[in-house]
């Protein structure tokens, strides 16, 4: 675990736990400084992925404050487009736009790549020929080896890791964005055009599997979570 990590780790638990309440100032960047022994960037970084989170708001002058709790859906299935698109009649179409084996440039990736270099693809899934999703993924070689011989022009990576790469952990997050050029492009919207962002991560027993990163149009990406009163109840904890 890296340094801002730890200070995210340690300040998430604060939170969770209410030993921070909402409204409470968290320490003041120069405390943490102070605290963990390190730089003002590390520790900016880690509150902005706090702020990224909505776990805590920043205020100018004031400090960094624990947020309003707010109403979070648990999204547990990990979804194969194609199936999906299959299910509801449908034609799949899939593109694999970009393909390169790299090694990791930040650290994030870092930690995903666990000393291994990564696979970075670029792919288009469609449905009855209108663009569906413009996917960008990262698949750790030093976890799934084999996804280097793998032909992904033909075979989707996520299709192929969930039945090839079985993941203990996942974590998924979903966002409204705003299509930047690229996507825009691909997915055949106008610039700035609102699209839902769904950032998925996988891991086996401790070490990361992918990390991916699909963009829908806000019109073209239904989410439904289906949970009972005792699963909801674990979520509030």
């Amino acid at each position: 675990m890296t340094l801002h990590q730890r200070i995210y780790a340690d300040l998430e638990r604060r939170i969770l736990s209410g030993d921070l309440s909402p409204g409470d100032r968290i320490p003041f960047e120069h405390e943490l400084t102070e605290t963990y022994d390190c730089s003002r960037m590390t520790v900016s970084k880690a509150i902005s992925e706090l702020a990224g989170r909505g776990l805590v708001t920043r205020r100018r002058r004031a400090g960094t404050f624990v947020a309003q709790p707010k109403a979070h859906a648990a999204v547990l299935a990990i979804p194969d487009l194609q199936a999906e698109v299959a299910a509801r009649g449908q034609v799949y179409g899939y593109a694999l736009l970009d393909r390169v084996e790299r090694n990791a440039r930040d650290e994030d990736e870092v930690e995903l790549a666990a000393g291994g270099p990564l696979l970075d693809l670029t792919c288009l899934h469609s449905t009855d020929g209108t663009p569906l999703a413009l996917e960008h993924r990262l698949i750790a070689l030093a976890a799934a080896p084999q996804a280097i011989d793998v032909d992904f022009q033909t075979l989707a990576p996520g299709s192929w890791l969930l039945t090839s790469e079985p993941w203990t952990e996942a974590e998924n997050r979903i966002s409204a964005i705003e299509a930047d050029a690229m996507a825009a492009r691909l997915l055949g919207l106008k610039p700035g055009a609102a699209c839902l962002c769904v950032e998925r991560r996988t891991w086996r027993d401790g070490q990361g599997v992918t990390r991916v990163w699909q963009t829908f149009p806000g019109d073209r990406y239904d989410l439904v979570a289906r949970f009972s009163p005792a699963h909801m109840k674990d979520i509030r904890r």
